[in-house]
């Protein structure tokens, strides 16, 4: 590193670029982490972004890595850059509470298959990201935790449940984190701080019995940059022997794409009958000029959805496994639960009383043929990731949500990421649009093609250039 470089300067350092300045030895991995540490005690008290912080196995892990750059050789892919690892993929040794007052003693006996991958790529986790209780909000407060602030505007929330994880990025804690999602959960706190969030197709990364068979979830990654987020992307992924429904490893994605020339690309504003902020719809649409004027195809589309149907289908869904779950984790401790934890679980129990499980299925799959049809032609379609352009950091929407002057039963039905869960075959990456008038990103979602995962990316890295407004990045404590 320079003499004229301090340390304050490298906490926004991206991935990729962070590891050429290793292997060229301008930098060293213990630079980058004292410089990522040094952000989070000035910035964290703040926004709240983190629950755990592993400094001393931290260090130890960077001055090895520094050692091997010194060496040469073979290098693992991560090497020496430190990563933020949602709390609910569990450490060995470590607590895993869910987020949960109840559970905040347990301790996990292994690690997740993405940390073990992280680890084993010379990844090393220095920080664990706040969540909602048991992922099932997308605002992140708990009573465990504390209430998780968006690093651009402290009034309103990073989005959830891997909101600790897009406030870390925002902020400068680490260049790349973990995240997952099962209605949104990754691309939502995406949207909401400026980062960048790939929810693989289902199977394409390992999970956790007995959830890891839940069709709508998937773990991912997060970061700053499209080309970081495919580097994680490809450390992931691949088949796990505790995962019997993962995928044997694709194609790793290239770091290089080709331009969006010649490509057809949909954009479909409001899903079906979404109320879509202005200030969303006015980004969204930026960005399918801006791509047009690359030389894309781009032409507008309509799907026959409603957010009624859309909530309906997704909530027997939930009332059949997720509701049950969380009813399972936190029996006897009711009255410790946070209030939209409450909620959801009396909201999925109705569901499931109201609907088989068979019945919700069979509406998913029109659901995904309706899609289907729609795509045919196209290589993609965009649309907005949140129909909301905020959400109240300490908010429990229990009453639902106004967006463009109509109340919605649920403030789920403001977040355009769930029927991308019921087709849970699509990749999806959430990359940002632009900024909202209430100081906060706004953000769009790439959807491919079942399996295409190049596709989203191929077009990510396209947005980047022709709206690389991402370089703003949020200026608390600076």
């Amino acid at each position: 590193m320079s003499d004229t470089t301090t340390l304050t300067d490298l906490h926004y350092l991206g991935a990729s670029e962070a590891l050429d300045l290793f292997r060229s030895r301008d930098l060293s991995p213990v630079e980058l982490l004292e410089a990522v540490l040094q952000r989070i005690d000035a910035v964290n008290p703040q926004i709240n972004a983190l629950t755990e912080q592993l400094v001393h196995e931290a260090r130890e892990s960077a001055r090895n890595a520094e050692q091997r750059y010194r060496t040469g050789g073979s290098l693992a892919p991560l090497l020496g850059l430190p990563i933020a690892a949602k709390e609910k993929h569990s450490l060995a040794g470590h607590v895993l509470s869910n987020g949960l007052v109840d559970q905040r003693h347990v301790v996990a006996h292994a690690d997740h298959p993405v940390i073990g991958r992280i680890r084993s790529a010379g990844g090393i986790v220095h920080a664990r990201t706040a969540t909602p209780e048991f992922c099932c909000a997308t605002v992140t407060h708990s009573p465990l935790w504390g209430v998780t602030r968006n690093p651009f505007n402290l009034e309103l929330s990073p989005g959830g449940s891997s909101g600790g994880s897009g406030a870390a990025l925002a902020a400068g804690f680490a260049p790349l984190a973990t995240g997952s999602d099962i209605a949104g959960s990754t691309r939502l706190p995406a949207a909401f701080t400026g980062t960048v969030g790939f929810k693989a197709p289902y199977g394409r990364i390992p999970g956790v019995a007995p959830l890891s068979a839940d069709h709508y979830r998937g773990d991912g990654p997060m970061a700053r940059t499209v080309a970081d987020a495919a580097l994680l992307a490809n450390v992931m992924t691949g088949r796990h022997p505790d995962d019997h429904a993962s995928l044997a490893a694709a194609e790793p994605l290239p770091g290089a794409w080709a331009s969006v020339v010649g490509l057809r690309i949909a954009l479909c504003i409001r899903l079906g009958n979404y109320r879509v902020d202005p200030d969303v719809e006015s980004n969204t649409r930026a960005v399918a000029a801006a791509l047009q004027s690359a030389g894309a195809i781009v032409e507008e589309v309509e799907l026959p959805w409603t957010t009624a149907e859309i909530h309906r289908i997704s909530f027997t869904h939930y009332g059949h496994i997720l509701g049950p779950a969380i009813e399972d984790a936190t029996r006897g401790a009711e009255s410790q639960l946070a209030a939209y934890t409450v909620q959801f679980m009396a909201d999925a129990r109705a569901a499931a009383a109201d609907t088989r499980f068979l019945d919700g299925l069979t509406a998913e799959t029109r659901m995904q043929s309706e899609l289907a049809a729609v795509m045919s032609g196209f290589d993609a379609l965009i649309c907005p990731t949140s129909a909301a352009a905020a959400l109240t950091a300490d908010g429990d929407y229990l009453d639902g949500i106004s967006v463009g002057g109509e109340h919605l039963e649920h403030y789920w039905q403001a977040h355009m990421t769930v029927p991308f869960n019921i087709a849970n075959r699509c990749p999806v990456l959430a990359v940002p649009s632009g900024m909202a008038d209430c100081g906060i990103p706004t953000g769009i979602q790439i959807v491919g093609h079942p399996f295409d995962d190049d596709m989203v990316f191929r077009i990510g890295v396209a947005v980047e250039k022709v709206r690389p407004w991402a370089h703003r990045y949020a200026q608390i404590g600076s």
